[in-house]
């Protein structure tokens, strides 16, 4: 098990949240995914590594980018 949390920029409202969950979700392996919308954190647990690339492809297929 693996625990990785990243900063998203520009999410607003429950259905940001909701559209970066369901992305990053998605990746292979990926257990749960918990967005805190007021500082943009989203811990991600997974069954191992997730490579840090695929994480800012699928943030940035929900529309936001991973802050640097």
């Amino acid at each position: 098990m693996s625990t990785q949390s990243v900063t998203v920029i520009g999410m607003t409202c429950g259905h940001c949240a909701t559209s970066v969950r369901e992305e990053v979700g998605g990746l292979p392996g990926v257990r749960t995914v918990e967005v805190d919308l007021a500082s943009g954190l989203v811990t991600i647990d997974s069954e191992s590594r997730l490579d840090p690339a695929a994480i800012s492809d699928a943030v940035a297929e929900a529309g936001y980018a991973v802050a640097s």
